[in-house]
């Protein structure tokens, strides 16, 4: 079955991601079973000649590679294990792809409920956000046995240019958190160096341009920065998303008796922005603290 138009592939959770990443799938001639909490979400790719299903059921039935992208961990539970579940549901032979930022712990849980029905199961987390689900440019930590990352892997190049096997069930995922921990403590430098710029009176535009090309240059400060300085907080990848996952990282840190300060502040001060209304705004709304505890001490 090395003709993709033969294979045919599930795709559950249509979001701001999702549906990108699905696209490329499309485009390399796959056909693609749909399911999605809103239809809205899939129209595009309906339109393109993908099939809708009503229930998660429904796609792993019609298809030997089911991937999701949803949103929490207990929705990853409940489409996989839960009552007609892609578990229950998928064929024996069948591949599943959870490629949600989830737990690793409910990872290894799949993998072994899935491989007790004689199907492979793999985490594959990503990260780039809709910039990279776009253009194709996800880095993609991969969690599973080798023989399953290597059936994966065609499918995962149409949709990331950095894909690494991890190890076992679950090490996706805790790659993942590694890498939400990073990214949690690069907001905060972007955020207090830029507010730093604008205290000392520079033009923050010129401090941004000077150091982006230096040590402190990197995704973040490069693509993040120009949105905090123009006020621009649409979101690429929701705080109230960013929050799970730091969640995650957290509990994961505390088992392991690992204090990590930074996150655990980035976390908190997150939390206030998405207590305030902010949790469907982008990460780099972050700023929008910043700017807050400037206009208090002018005033």
């Amino acid at each position: 079955m090395n003709d993709s138009k033969a294979i045919p592939i599930g795709f559950i959770g249509l979001g701001i991601m999702g549906r990108n990443m699905a696209a490329h799938l499309q485009a390399a001639g796959y056909p693609l079973h749909l399911f999605n909490r809103s239809r809205a979400g899939a129209e595009a790719l309906l339109a393109a000649g993908a099939e809708w299903h009503d229930t998660p059921a429904g796609v792993a039935a019609a298809s030997a590679i089911t991937i999701t992208m949803v949103g929490l961990p207990a929705d990853v539970e409940s489409v996989y294990l839960g009552a007609g579940g892609l578990v229950a549901s998928a064929l024996p032979g069948a591949m599943l792809i959870d490629m949600t930022t989830s737990s690793p712990v409910l990872a290894q849980r799949i993998a072994a409920a899935a491989a007790a029905r004689d199907i492979e199961a793999i985490d594959a987390p990503v990260s780039g956000g809709e910039i990279g689900a776009r253009n194709a440019k996800l880095a993609i930590m991969v969690g599973g046995t080798t023989t399953a990352f290597d059936r994966a892997l065609p499918l995962l190049r149409l949709m990331g240019s950095t894909i690494v096997h991890q190890g076992g069930a679950g090490c996706g995922q805790h790659a993942k958190m590694a890498n939400q921990i990073v990214i949690a403590s690069t907001m905060l430098g972007v955020c207090e160096g830029l507010a730093y710029a604008k205290a000392s009176g520079l033009d923050p535009q010129t401090v941004l341009q000077a150091i982006s090309g230096g040590a402190a240059g990197g995704f973040l400060l490069a693509n993040m920065g120009p949105k905090m300085l123009a006020g621009d907080f649409s979101a690429g990848f929701f705080t109230e998303h960013f929050l799970k996952d730091m969640g995650i990282a957290l509990d994961e840190a505390t088992r392991r008796d690992l204090d990590l300060p930074g996150l655990a502040l980035a976390e908190s001060l997150y939390r206030a922005l998405s207590l305030a209304g902010h949790g469907r705004d982008g990460t780099q709304v972050l700023f929008r603290h910043y700017q807050q505890a400037e206009s208090v001490s002018g005033d």
